[in-house]
């Protein structure tokens, strides 16, 4: 790890914390999911490191060690999208390899859309596009799909996620997110609450140690869940804004990886857009569609050699 160097770099209004592993080869932009941080890009990091590249990975706004605006309104593509683009201009980069996961995968699709200029190709995990839908808002469509305990409209709530959370030890919640193989859909009644049973005994998997935990706990004490859910809470917003965009497609080349455990391939609706047409409709530079076996949502932790592999299999071409 003392090979990676971390740094804060001022961009559009906030401070951005940013591990980087230098190199003289290409750079590539990793981007983090909830709730999570740089740290989960850690071994493709490493790996295309060895292979000369340069790695980079920001704390997103409102994560870690990078400043998190208060207000929700704070958390729109185009502060986020501001924020890499910022990022990339302070690096004196005009273009980069993309790689997202979670969070990090739709803000790596909104960066495409708003600044594909800046991308040479773009690695996505889990989370696959999502069109806009111009008649109504998401928020709404998911509370008529799956109901006011789905996760997300269970996250909408100022306060109320963040003192469930609260109850239950920043370590087991972490845990609870990252171990979770559940397939279906993610549904929280209030009285079960997100942070489940406090005393409950929960089994790392071989590729997360208590090292891991750790580091993800101790961000996530200093700082609190706010910041990341506060993501969930720009969606409406985000929506409203993003109408000039409707219909537009992401021209950059595409490599989508997820796993078939991963609760986002689930969704209902998801598996015949990926597989019918609909992506490709979208994302008409889409190369490639990996499908990973028995593999869950934090895939490129749980999978992190083949993952890499997948990611340098793609970029060399380029």
């Amino acid at each position: 790890m003392e090979t990676i160097k971390h740094s804060k770099i001022p961009v559009n209004g906030i401070n951005m914390h940013v591990a980087e592993i230098p190199g003289d080869g290409p750079p590539v932009l990793f981007l983090h999911g909830f709730p999570e941080l740089w740290y989960s890009w850690r071994h493709q990091m490493f790996y295309l490191s060895a292979l000369g590249y340069r790695t980079i990975a920001p704390d997103l706004r409102g994560f870690g060690d990078t400043d998190a605006p208060p207000s929700a309104a704070e958390y729109t593509a185009f502060h986020v999208v501001g924020d890499l683009v910022g990022l990339l201009d302070a690096l004196g980069l005009k273009q980069v390899f993309l790689v997202g996961h979670d969070w990090g995968a739709n803000v790596a699709w909104n960066l495409c859309l708003l600044r594909p200029d800046r991308i040479k190709a773009l690695v996505n995990t889990s989370v696959v596009f999502s069109p806009r839908n111009p008649v109504r808002k998401p928020i709404e469509s998911m509370r008529a799909m799956f109901g006011n305990d789905y996760y997300i409209c269970r996250f909408q709530q100022p306060g109320e996620a963040e003192e469930e959370l609260a109850r239950v030890d920043t370590a087991q919640v972490i845990k609870k997110f990252l171990t979770s193989r559940n397939p279906g859909l993610l549904c929280v009644p209030k009285e079960v609450g997100f942070g489940g049973k406090p005393n409950s005994k929960i089994t790392l998997p071989s590729w997360l140690s208590e090292d891991d935990v750790n580091y993800y706990a101790t961000k996530f004490n200093r700082t609190g869940f706010t910041g990341g859910l506060n993501y969930y809470r720009a969606i409406d917003l985000n929506w409203e804004l993003m109408a000039p965009w409707t219909g537009v497609q992401i021209k950059v080349p595409v490599k989508f990886i997820v796993g078939d455990l991963d609760l986002t391939y689930n969704t209902p609706g998801v598996k015949d857009f990926i597989h019918k047409g609909g992506f490709v409709k979208h994302v008409p530079f889409l190369q490639e569609v990996v499908i990973m076996e028995g593999v869950a949502h934090f895939i490129n932790q749980e999978k992190p050699h083949e993952v890499s592999e997948h990611i340098y299999d793609f970029i060399k071409k380029f």
